[in-house]
């Protein structure tokens, strides 16, 4: 009894004299290097088929339309179902990715999304269509967990560039669907275009078998020896050192401020007991628990103005995407007296959309420029009312020329701030509910997704051309604010 009791006394001095590091530190020492640009290309390639199955629903509707002779209402149906796909997908991808890992996340959704996209180019009616482009929104509704799984490997230094480096690839896959389906569609049908759509989600299987697991949920499931390989994995390809010492689980540093840690407790390697609360949250408890963190006293004022910074998000740039082919030829129909019509020449359909998809390369430049320097905060707040600015006029009928050029700055806008938003949210929350959170708050914005139709496509076609961007326009202002109304910062911040 002696010996064990004296075991007891003697275990803090050498643990506590220990040299111990944390994933920011060794990622701080590191630095971004050769293993997080593969990383990126990983995640990367994930955005781009998520950006191209999107930007679809604007050149298939009205092909599908004409060829199965199905009212606007319906048209506007193949849209919504989608983004209903994609709150359901959002909120299980990031549940699964918590519980079970990061690439488990990305494995399946890969899979589910691959699948689901070849399977609706054989649709043989409407109904087949609108029931496949569902599950392929389900499928898209992981595209959050490649954002938070290449994040947690990206330096807290400068985590706001490469975020913003890595939305350019959303961008990519915005241009090469425009160009795809110029291509396509006048050579072949738009089941061909669905097919060839996805194929970059299914060029994502090959090397999965090589994508390491995030070295944070590692840490948090208390598998310190699998989390330290995938950090000496790191440190080789990037042929830089780890810190000395050994490795350990930094807790979570925004919780209760008057609650005090002790010296020992903060030094000391993560163990099983005290990754107890972690594990319950990520492993062991179901969703309720999880969302019960998301609304505890910490986090709750974070997560409900995310909920609807996400939902006015999703709801003015996909809205924005559906203008793009709608507007002109809203005006010109209008116009004349005469109710929706065809398009004359897809030709300019695919011009105009290919030509507001380059708007958002300076949109990202702007928010990478401003990001790391202004502030999370500002930059989305800015950006927000510089998009309402470049919408006001539309409130009336342009030429053809101003109208793309509006819907040019407009767009360059909402990207930019949109993707901030992206990086904001897994940075306010910690690792044991971060795809979780980001998840549900990506779901909430699918129904802005669902919703932007009705606006962007029924009301256009009902020649309310003025309501529709006075919709847009208060979306946008109460959107601003809320970001306005975020507690935190989160420029610099240590992901926890």
């Amino acid at each position: 009894m002696t010996t064990s009791f004296d075991t007891r006394l003697a275990e803090p001095t050498p643990t506590a004299n220990m040299e111990t590091y944390t994933t920011d530190d060794a990622l701080a020492a590191m630095g971004f290097g050769k293993f997080q640009a593969l990383v990126l290309a990983y995640a990367g390639m994930g955005w781009v088929a998520e950006a191209m199955e999107l930007m679809l629903l604007s050149f298939v509707g009205p092909l599908v339309r004409e060829e199965w002779n199905v009212s606007a209402q319906d048209e506007s149906l193949l849209s919504s179902v989608v983004f209903v796909g994609m709150l359901i997908g959002a909120c299980s991808w990031g549940y699964i990715s918590d519980t079970y890992g990061r690439r488990t996340g990305l494995l399946y959704s890969t899979l589910f999304t691959s699948g689901m996209g070849f399977l609706s180019a054989l649709s043989p009616n409407y109904l087949c269509l609108m029931a496949l482009r569902f599950l392929v929104g389900v499928g898209v509704g992981g595209g959050h967990v490649f954002s938070s799984w290449f994040l947690e490997f990206v330096p807290a230094q400068n985590r706001g560039t490469w975020m913003i480096v890595f939305s350019f690839f959303w961008t990519i896959g915005t241009i090469l669907e425009a160009s795809l389906a110029w291509v396509v569609l006048s050579a072949l049908s738009w089941r061909w275009l669905l097919a060839l759509t996805a194929l970059p989600c299914f060029l994502l299987l090959p090397f999965f078998g090589i994508t390491p697991e995030s070295p944070r949920y590692l840490c948090v499931q208390n598998r310190m020896s699998d989390a330290t390989l995938v950090l000496e994995r790191i440190a080789r390809t990037n042929q830089a050192d780890l810190p000395p010492g050994t490795l350990r689980y930094q807790r979570d540093s925004e919780v209760d401020h008057s609650a005090l840690t002790s010296e020992i407790d903060h030094l000391l390697p993560v163990r099983e007991k005290e990754c107890a609360d972690d594990n319950a949250i990520s492993s062991k408890s179901g969703s309720a628990v999880a969302l019960r963190s998301l609304l505890s006293r910490k986090l709750c004022r974070s997560t409900l103005l995310l909920w609807f910074a996400f939902y006015a998000s999703s709801f003015a740039y996909y809205g924005l995407v559906l203008l793009t082919s709608q507007l002109s030829d809203a005006n010109s129909s209008c116009a004349s007296g005469l109710g929706y019509v065809n398009s004359e020449e897809d030709a300019n359909l695919y011009k105009d959309t290919f030509i507001t998809s380059f708007a958002e390369f300076p949109g990202l430049v702007v928010s990478a420029v401003l990001v790391d320097w202004f502030g999370r905060k500002a930059t989305m707040w800015c950006l927000l009312f510089a998009c309402c600015g470049f919408l006001g006029p539309l409130v009336f009928h342009q030429t053809e020329l101003w109208t793309t050029a509006l819907l040019f700055g407009a767009r360059g806008c909402a990207i930019g701030s949109f993707t901030v938003l992206c990086l904001y949210a897994p940075e306010v929350y910690p690792t044991s509910v971060r795809s979780t959170g980001v998840g549900i708050a990506t779901a909430i914005g699918r129904i802005g997704g669902i919703v932007c139709p009705l606006v962007a496509v029924g009301m256009l076609r009902s020649c309310h051309q003025m309501e529709a961007i006075v919709v847009f326009e208060v979306v946008l202002c109460l959107a601003a604010i809320a970001c306005m109304l975020f507690p935190v910062e989160t420029k610099g911040r240590h992901m926890n």
